[in-house]
């Protein structure tokens, strides 16, 4: 397409035109930005923050074919701002420990950071024309042409610049310049980066970008002009993300924001995590009813809502997305449907990064009637309560303490609850056997305190049942088969109530405690001990 047909577009609100303006010009815009503040890194951010100030202001640009040029003046303002804020300000060697490691080994990154220095040094001695012309032309290798238009200059200049400027640069160094720079161009990602706010509710805003790069969960919305960071808690088709923001930030309809694709590292504030559960999950019907996951530990102790909202949360390693997504594969198709809230500590690697454990029809954010937002926040002690778990239904808590017991799914029967587990909802039988099984595992978890020695017979009566009510809970999920090599189960609520019941009445102690180990129903149990 023309470049006036694109501006034209862009300035109509297309963000897919204006994502084609970015992937044409963003090297040269990059390589502008290298030759004014040398430095990669700080040259990735100014070429940014120009495309986001191009695109809030392009409404302005009266003729279309001017836009490289007006382009680079912006690039220009935009790097002439950092270096006034004077953001190449060096920091301690020792504070590079708090820093989380790249690809690079600690002697690789510091020779390729060397190699950068002295070609930047290089090319910084030669005069400012030239320097321009070599950075826009090695970078991305844009062509002559390409470069004139973008700085406004005749073809002819440009090849004699660049001649002059090779015969300036000893051969091996312009070796070096041509490796150096192409090893430090932008992200193929890059033009898919720069969106807009397209609707905005207290904290929750939604934001659009290109289709097939929309940014991961738990990854951060950079506002325009360095007005804050945005949560992505979930993703949705069409290139729409939404995410949250902290109370004060600048979300209105229109505004600019940029996927960093940056990991997040400080949580919200429990107060705008409670709101925005408010906003986003749906009222529980009136009465209540159950939603049955056939996941033994969760149907018995924290009941699911037809319709309502769960959180699910745990510390990182404890296998809370994979919870999270067995439950959307197994309740997708279900009519009432679910909200679930995951809540993970800092450090949670975004989506990009998690095991490649997705279910057909599962996007990371809504599968049938069930949608998922993911949050940060910080770790919470086992059963504690907080404004965002008082907005859900139910909560899922998965514990290091299952996951070093080897129970799988690791869900924590005691720190896990429900508003569901009543005897009205669940029923007289249901809401006793729980009572029961809650009871023993909380009284077993107060004689583990003491030595087995100087446990008594009813001690030791109690705690046969306590240790196989634990491992019965874990059970094979469909989403780890390949590596479990085990089919998912699904156990009835039914079935699991009797079963548990029975366990607690002692009915199965002459069953060996590892026949109750990683088995769906009872069925299975006793086949294990005749098989």
């Amino acid at each position: 397409m023309e470049l006036s047909a694109l501006v034209d577009k862009a300035r109509a609100g297309d963000v897919g035109a204006f994502t084609v303006l970015v992937g044409r010009f963003q090297h040269l815009a990059f390589g502008y930005a290298v030759a004014l503040v040398r430095d990669f890194a700080v040259a990735e951010d100014v070429a940014q923050e120009a495309f986001v100030a191009a695109w809030t202001s392009l409404r302005s640009l009266e003729t279309p074919a001017a836009f490289p040029g007006w382009l680079r003046g912006i690039v220009g303002h935009c790097a002439h701002r950092v270096l006034r804020r004077k953001l190449l300000a060096a920091v301690p060697l020792d504070d590079a420990a708090a820093v989380a490691s790249g690809a690079l080994d600690p002697a690789a990154s510091a020779e390729r950071h060397e190699r950068a220095a002295a070609v930047l040094a290089a090319v910084d001695a030669l005069p400012a024309p030239l320097r321009e012309v070599t950075l826009l032309h090695y970078v991305h290798e844009r062509s002559h042409e390409q470069i004139a238009t973008f700085l406004g200059l005749p073809a002819t200049t440009i090849n004699n610049r660049l001649h002059a400027a090779r015969a300036q640069l000893k051969r091996r160094m312009l070796t070096m310049v041509k490796d150096t720079l192409h090893e430090h161009r932008l992200p193929e990602d890059f033009p898919t980066r720069v969106g807009r706010i397209v609707a905005a509710d207290g904290p929750v805003v939604e934001a659009r970008f290109d289709t097939a790069e929309a940014p991961e969960v738990h990854t951060a919305l950079a506002l325009e002009d360095g007005g804050g960071a945005l949560h992505v808690i979930q993703r949705l088709p069409d290139g729409r993300v939404r995410g949250l923001a902290a109370a004060g930030l600048p979300t209105g309809v229109g505004t600019r924001v940029v996927g960093t694709n940056e990991t997040l590292a400080h949580p919200l504030d429990d107060a705008t995590l409670a709101r925005a559960i408010r906003q986003l999950r749906r009222p529980l019907p009136v009465p209540p009813a159950l939603l049955e996951s056939g996941i033994k530990v969760i149907d018995l102790l924290a009941p699911l809502p037809a319709g309502g909202a769960i959180g699910v949360l745990g510390d990182l390693r404890v296998g809370v997305t994979v919870v999270v997504e067995e439950l959307t594969i197994r309740l997708k198709d279900a009519p009432a449907g679910l909200t679930m809230f995951e809540f993970l500590p800092p450090g949670t690697p975004n989506a990009a990064d998690w095991p490649a454990v997705r279910a057909e029809g599962y996007t990371g954010g809504n599968a049938g009637t069930v949608q998922t937002f993911y949050f940060l926040r910080e770790r919470l002690e086992p059963g504690a309560t907080t404004p965002a778990l008082d907005a859900v239904d139910a909560v899922i808590a998965l514990s290091p303490a299952m996951a070093a017991a080897k129970i799988y799914p690791c869900v924590d029967p005691l720190a896990s609850r429900s508003r569901l587990l009543d005897p009205a909802v669940v029923g007289a039988e249901h809401a006793a056997v729980a009572a029961r099984v809650r009871a023993a595992l909380t009284a077993g978890v107060a004689l583990e305190t003491r030595a087995p020695e100087t446990w008594s017979d009813d001690d030791r009566w109690l705690m046969a049942p306590v240790r196989r009510l634990r491992v019965f809970f874990g059970q094979p999920f469909y989403i780890a088969e390949p590596y479990t090599k085990r089919p998912g189960t699904t156990v009835s609520r039914l079935e699991t109530v009797r079963a548990c019941a029975a366990i607690l009445d002692g009915v199965y102690d002459h069953v060996p405690e590892a026949a109750f180990r990683f088995a769906g129903g009872i069925d299975e149990v006793l086949a294990r001990t005749t098989g």
